[in-house]
């Protein structure tokens, strides 16, 4: 498959959307433009609006403002049969008295089409989800991921032109949704079909995703790559809500182009800018560090001279497998700061060089009390407005 044309008319374009459910505002003012063949998923909190959203899309809720345009054509009054989409829903709706195949089949029944396409559309589905093996089992003899992907097949087989996903993998265990979310973004990858994905798990929208949308409170946070959510938040929401972060207090020095110079703790740092706008020169305000990002040093360890640096104590440490992660009370820190240091086969992997983190590779953590030196590269802060 090509990648998604970001240059031409959007697929899917949301104008103003809202919807209130008695005295609640569940989407306020939601707008998004969806480019065809793309990834796009609705990342936020339950209860945030993401799902009465897909189901605007869908035809289920008809909101009240804004209007839903798919394929250049506006589908108010439309129902969902006539909008061209098609659903999987997070409980799956199989229906239990039929077997794989009947099941994939029934929408092409339903719609009326003849026998033998009928019978060459679902075979293709099957053999696409590698579930032709399986096509006279019932839902009770599958596992929760072959059912998944019966959902899917029983979507896909009636070609919609949009494919709308509301959590479909948050009944899996932890192992199957990794499995499956690699084989569902190959299949949509091969496939083409635009996709519009609701999901609160944050490691599932990163992975998944050309274009992520964080929402809260019924309103869009921001809407970036994945990448750019992640290195670049648009707000503290979004810091917080994608990812882990540390907060540091500053103070504007002087505004570059995609940078901004503080001072923190009577120190210089570089911070990157997320987006356009600028804060002024004496402006206070908050920069964010990714866990990674932070390089931890033992007391008393050599610190290249052009890093912010703070003295901290541990405070408490995990083991996540490919890395240990470190609590640490900072010195003039009112929170408590998160550090991940990788792990990797053989002990240190550096002598304390401007770039590598001194206590990567250690093979024990360091013990609760132990006293360290934590440091910031230029750019590795990022502005938060």
């Amino acid at each position: 498959m090509l990648a998604p044309d970001r240059n031409s008319t959007p697929h899917v374009r949301l104008t103003g959307l809202g919807k209130v459910y008695g005295d609640t505002r569940a989407v306020t003012d939601f707008s998004l433009e969806v480019p065809r063949g793309s990834f796009t998923t609705l990342l936020g909190p339950s209860g945030c609006g993401k799902t009465t959203v897909l189901r605007m899309v869908a035809g289920f809720v008809e909101p009240d403002a804004g209007t839903v345009s798919i394929g250049g054509v506006d589908q108010a009054g439309r129902p969902p049969n006539l909008r061209g989409v098609g659903m999987v829903f997070q409980d799956y709706a199989l229906f239990p008295h039929m077997s794989v195949l009947k099941n994939v089949e029934y929408g092409l029944r339903r719609h009326r089409v003849p026998n033998a396409e009928l019978r060459e559309r679902a075979a293709r589905a099957l053999e696409q989800l590698d579930l032709t093996a399986l096509a006279e089992r019932y839902p009770h003899q599958l596992s929760g991921g072959q059912q998944q992907r019966v959902a899917l097949g029983r979507v896909m087989v009636l070609e919609p032109e949009v494919l709308l996903m509301d959590e479909p993998l948050s009944n899996l265990d932890a192992k199957l949704r990794l499995r499956l979310r690699a084989e569902l973004r190959e299949l949509q990858r091969q496939l083409g079909i635009t996709t519009l994905y609701v999901t609160h798990d944050q490691d599932e929208a990163l992975s998944l995703s050309d274009q992520l949308v964080v929402m809260n409170e019924g309103r869009i946070q921001q809407v970036a790559a994945p990448q750019r959510v992640y290195a670049g938040p648009a707000n503290r929401f979004v810091a917080e809500f994608v990812g882990l972060a540390n907060l540091l207090s500053v103070t504007v020095r002087e505004v570059g182009d995609g940078y901004v110079n503080v001072s923190a703790a009577g120190q210089d740092l570089t911070a990157c800018l997320p987006d356009e706008r600028t804060p002024k020169a004496g402006e206070t305000g908050t920069v964010m560090v990714r866990p990674e990002h932070v390089v931890l040093s033992e007391a008393g360890a050599h610190v290249p001279p052009d890093t912010w640096r703070a003295s901290a104590v541990i405070a408490s440490h995990g083991f996540f497998g490919s890395f240990e992660r470190y609590w640490l009370r900072v010195e003039g820190a009112s929170e408590v700061w998160l550090v991940d240091v990788p792990l990797v086969s053989s002990g240190f992997t550096g002598s304390g060089s401007t770039a590598t983190n001194e206590l990567k590779g250690r093979r024990t953590a360091l013990t609760i009390g132990s006293a360290v030196t934590l440091s910031l590269l230029r750019g590795t802060a990022s502005w938060l407005w």
